[in-house]
């Protein structure tokens, strides 16, 4: 596995760099946003580490420019740890947000995370349709008659998980820890937001993708 590591801190950059080439990934590395997205369009990371405050181009207008292309998994590692920041970098496509000082061992840990969802995606089906929608796994796509849908990394995966599990019904508490990949705290709000705004993306007047079932989830047609 490819990673790539955006990162002004040169001690830190290293750091990272000779801990991950001794657990056997690959690594790339940039000390500003703009090299980094020039690795990213040259080198085809699997999975990008970014700082958010870096020169020439920061870690939030990098990671809009990833998303353009591909849904890779991307982690922020920042000393911004205001909540703003935080809701800032998860709804423009963030997968995961630690805030410094962070521990080697939990990095570690968020990066199995996110190599889970990469296996999973890879043993799902590549492209899957339903009506006007056409969703491209492989290529992180996803198509509403034929026009490209700019989703975030939230309701990109909420969208594969229910369409890998078309009509059968999956509850908030499965979508939260498929997705989150964290422990599931009573919390209607968070994945009925998402799934809300995911809905005003892919669906229009003659074409309802997904259903809701009062009081128990959610079904994909």
């Amino acid at each position: 596995m490819k990673i790539l590591i955006a990162e002004d801190d040169n001690s830190l950059r290293r750091l990272l760099f000779d801990q991950l080439t001794g657990d056997g990934y690959d690594v790339v590395e940039a000390a500003n946003g703009k090299a980094a997205y020039d690795l990213f369009l040259k080198e085809h990371p699997d999975m990008a580490i970014l700082d958010v405050m870096m020169p020439v181009m920061d870690g939030f207008s990098l990671l809009n420019k990833i998303r353009e292309t591909s849904q890779m998994p991307v982690i922020f590692l920042t000393a911004r740890g205001e909540e703003i920041d935080k809701v800032s970098g998860l709804r423009m496509g963030a997968d995961d947000y630690l805030v410094k000082p962070w521990g080697m061992n939990e990095l570690l840990a968020r990066i199995e995370v996110q190599k889970r969802h990469i296996k999973t995606a890879d043993s799902a089906p590549k492209v899957v349709t339903s009506g006007n929608l056409k969703m491209d796994f492989e290529n992180g796509i996803v198509e509403k008659d034929g026009v490209p849908v700019n989703l975030n990394s939230k309701e990109y995966h909420i969208l594969k998980y229910l369409s890998e599990n078309t009509g059968k019904i999956v509850t908030k508490k499965q979508i939260y820890q498929e997705v989150w990949q964290e422990d599931y705290i009573y919390d209607d709000n968070t994945v009925m937001v998402q799934i809300s705004h995911l809905r005003s993306k892919i669906d229009d007047s003659e074409h309802k993708h997904i259903d809701t079932l009062v009081g128990i989830g959610y079904r994909f047609r």
